[in-house]
């Protein structure tokens, strides 16, 4: 059901952290399109792990093209409901629709605009995809123009969001959008009363030109986990450090300074002669547990251990993401939570 009359924080509604009590996370299905970047069954195979991983501890809804449907099924549909509707892409963080909650616990979605992470990428069947999905989940969508990545937004569920100029100020997105423009849609659809703008993402990240979850993330309310490098000679350092110093002075919605853990730790890999970076910052948080990349076992343990003191009490699962990165994302890119509503049980 459409929701046209209003936006979604005039009628209470407001978007749950990452680390929130999930009802259960999506994930689609890589199609064929995506091996034009990447190793398609490499990929596959990759997502496959992903889904079995998150499926140990909750309900995982598996989105599959109908030229996929069959081979996706076969893969997972043991372990998870596959459903079908048409996609060109992958990466549900950024394409799919973001969930807001009432405080009655009912969900809605908001439906953003997508434009291929700045016309990079044809994505006529994808950008559909929201309204279907939602319609089929029965949940109210809240539609709007304004492109929004969901990779380009970290919360804090309590209307704290941290992002990167870099990303939601970029030209190929927002050309003659205002910063205050950009905060007052944040404000409307997401219930975002305070906006921690940092310049930059990694510059790896080229891609989805800086998107914020490689380099912090909010691990619970008032606490993040930030990207550093103690390297002077990685091309990060510099605006790595920049991040850091804004955060360590920024306050949230609440007023509060940040609780700062620093992921001091990022590894490398190098495929098809290409070296990319595969942060732990972007790891999935869910129920119980979190999924990290397993990149570098110099530097595994050392990421490993940062990610457990962010995420106390929560079940480690590694699963290599080599493809994922080859063609532009990661864990936390391919994985979207639904959050449980806060009536569920009463």
């Amino acid at each position: 059901m459409d929701q046209i009359n209003s936006t979604p924080f005039a009628l209470g509604y407001r978007m749950p952290a990452r680390f929130d009590e999930h009802a259960q996370t999506l994930v689609t299905f890589p199609p064929i399109e995506e091996g034009i970047a990447t190793d398609i069954g490499g990929f596959r195979d990759e997502i496959e792990a992903i889904v079995r991983g998150i499926a140990r501890f909750e309900q995982v809804t598996l989105i599959a093209d109908p030229a996929d449907f069959a081979e996706a099924t076969t893969r997972v549909g043991d372990v998870a409901d596959v459903v079908e509707i048409p996609v060109d892409l992958c990466w549900i963080r950024d394409n799919g629709p973001i969930f807001v909650r009432n405080e009655a616990g009912e969900l809605a979605g908001v439906h953003f605009g997508f434009n291929g992470w700045g016309g990079r990428f044809s994505c006529d069947k994808t950008r559909e995809m929201p309204a279907k999905l939602l319609d089929l989940l029965g949940i109210t969508r809240f539609s709007t123009p304004f492109i929004g990545e969901g990779g380009g937004m970290s919360v804090d569920g309590l209307g704290t969001l941290i992002t990167t100029e870099q990303n939601m100020r970029n030209d190929n997105r927002y050309a003659g959008i205002s910063r205050d423009e950009v905060e007052r849609h944040l404000h409307d659809y997401l219930g975002i009363e305070t906006v921690i703008w940092l310049p930059l993402g990694l510059r790896e990240d080229d891609a989805t030109d800086g998107h914020v979850d490689n380099v912090v993330e909010f691990v619970a309310p008032g606490k993040v986990l930030v990207q550093t490098m103690p390297d002077k000679a990685n091309p990060n350092y510099e605006l790595l450090k920049e991040n850091l110093e804004i955060l360590k002075t920024a306050r949230d919605a609440l007023g509060r300074q940040l609780d700062i853990i620093e992921m001091d730790v990022l590894p490398y890999a190098t495929v098809r002669d290409k070296r990319m970076a595969i942060p732990y910052t972007n790891a999935y948080v869910l129920n119980g547990a979190m999924v990290a990349p397993e990149v570098d076992p110099k530097l595994d343990d050392r990421g490993f251990k940062i990610l457990e003191e962010a995420y106390p009490g929560r079940e480690l699962v590694t699963c290599r993401s080599e493809w994922q990165a080859l063609a532009g994302g990661g864990i936390g890119c391919v994985t979207q939570q639904i959050p449980a509503s806060k009536t569920k049980g009463a």
